[in-house]
């Protein structure tokens, strides 16, 4: 069986060319006209997905080759597209960049979906260069179909008339929009790890509007609609993965608020099929855990909630004691930031949770960044030892002292960790690292964490 799944890549020449604000943009005006739309990013990325998924009104999807491998790329993309109206899928970086030869680049998931590209170009301070540009993208990869170009950051008509004329005459490609230089902080507030999340962010009924505003005066919306319906129909994947049924319930709490909001939706999901009740909790607004057999603490900006965070005494109590009474608890980069000692940032110390006792200072630059490979060493309450798995780690801060007191159970192949190769932290029942890793990846991610949640909940 096939489905139609009208979709289009949005991809750049490099990072920063404006792909998100386009995206959500076209997103925007979709919605608001009525039509249909399902959102994807290829990558990592947690702030895009967000900001994504905000605007076409449903969770957007991470494609991520390196972390997942192709066949669940396919998979995901298949299971979660709207079958009519349109899909979108933001790229990263520029269109063949990833890995060392561009293995995992937004061209080789635009090749997996056979979806057409429309490609960003920023012609600032150039003119009929930006069609060499265009031309050498359409001939490094003939598999790969740029169907139309979209310019941004163009100074005005006349300039962008003759790059309009270069690229449709010397390339043979369609430029369907055209998106003046602006301020893009006016529409998409930005900070140190990229864009704000919208959970942050002030006004969201207006940027939303401003989105939409954008594409409809700038952007050729029916000519994108016929790029998506250009694609060919795909093969359709039947079987949704099975609840488990028959185990004992289990609930497990995880921190979501303003300064943590990193998590996949496909993670939520698997601990729900492995039969897991999933419980809110804020560690900003909350005083106390609520009855769960087990804590998940994803990433975020805990450096920019820290005052707050730090004020919430009973809550850093609380995360401790669990702790302490061997509650399984796991956590990610901010949350695991939130387990330490201590943040040091902008001259400020912090008080967090004190599970483990290292203190972290926030840095002006990434002390780690990109795709990291760990191997599993050593009895952990989550992971089989031996066990190798990809995933991806972003953070400004590092530990500086404390590391001759704590116990850690990832080797890292690639990547930085937390401390000398290793990573993933431990204490009791807590596994907390800089790794962020994805389910499509680490099938037995949640089988882990809820199997650690049904042995502390039927303890003796």
């Amino acid at each position: 069986m096939k489905n139609a799944f009208p979709r289009i890549v949005i991809a750049g020449m490099a990072g920063d060319s404006g792909k998100t604000l386009i995206a959500l943009s076209i997103l925007s005006e979709l919605r608001r006209l009525g039509i249909k739309t399902a959102a994807f990013k290829k990558g990592p990325d947690f702030i895009d997905s967000a900001w994504l998924g905000l605007a076409s009104g449903s969770p957007a999807r991470n494609l991520d080759i390196y972390l997942m491998g192709a066949d669940y790329v396919y998979r995901s993309f298949v299971t979660h597209a709207v079958p009519e109206g349109i899909n979108i899928i933001e790229g990263n970086r520029g269109l063949y960049d990833g890995m060392d030869t561009g293995e995992t680049s937004t061209a080789e998931i635009a090749k997996i979906l056979k979806a057409p590209v429309i490609l960003i170009c920023c012609p600032v301070k150039m003119t009929r260069t930006a069609a060499a540009h265009v031309l050498g993208c359409r001939h490094f990869d003939p598999d790969v179909q740029i169907a139309g170009v979209i310019l941004n950051k163009v100074s005005g008509a006349r300039h962008e008339n003759v790059i309009r004329t270069a690229i449709e005459e010397e390339c043979g490609i369609p430029v369907i929009g055209a998106v003046p230089n602006m301020e893009k902080e006016s529409i998409l507030p930005e900070r140190h790890l990229g864009l704000v999340t919208p959970e942050e962010a002030a006004s969201l009924a207006e940027r939303i509007n401003s989105f939409s505003g954008l594409c409809e005066k700038h952007i050729n919306l029916r000519k994108i609609l016929e790029i998506a319906r250009i694609a060919p129909a795909l093969d359709v994947i039947t079987g949704e993965p099975e609840i488990k049924t028959g185990v004992p319930p289990v609930r497990i709490g995880y921190f979501f608020d303003s300064a943590f909001t990193f998590y996949y939706p496909e993670n939520l999901e698997a601990l729900n099929r492995e039969g897991a009740e999933l419980i809110k909790i804020s560690a900003l607004h909350d005083t106390s855990l609520p009855e769960i057999d087990a804590l998940y603490i994803g990433g975020g900006f805990p450096e920019t909630h820290a005052e707050q965070l730090e004020q919430n005494i009973s809550m850093r109590r609380a995360v401790k004691e669990a702790a302490e009474s061997g509650m399984p608890v796991y956590a990610e980069c901010g949350g695991f930031i939130y387990l330490t000692e201590s943040l040091k940032w902008n001259d400020n110390t912090y008080k967090f949770a004190g599970v483990f006792p290292v203190d972290v200072e926030m840095h002006n630059r990434p002390q780690g960044h990109g795709y990291c490979e760990v191997v599993v060493d050593c009895e952990n309450p989550f992971f089989p030892p031996g066990a190798r798995y990809r995933g991806h780690e972003f953070h400004y801060t590092r530990i500086v002292s404390g590391i001759d007191h704590v116990k850690s159970a990832y080797a890292v192949n690639r990547g930085v960790g937390c401390f000398n190769n290793r990573d993933g932290l431990l204490y009791k029942n807590v596994l907390a690292g800089y790794t962020h890793l994805h389910t499509g990846g680490v099938q037995e991610w949640a089988k882990g964490i809820v199997k650690a949640a049904c042995k502390f909940k039927n303890r003796s």
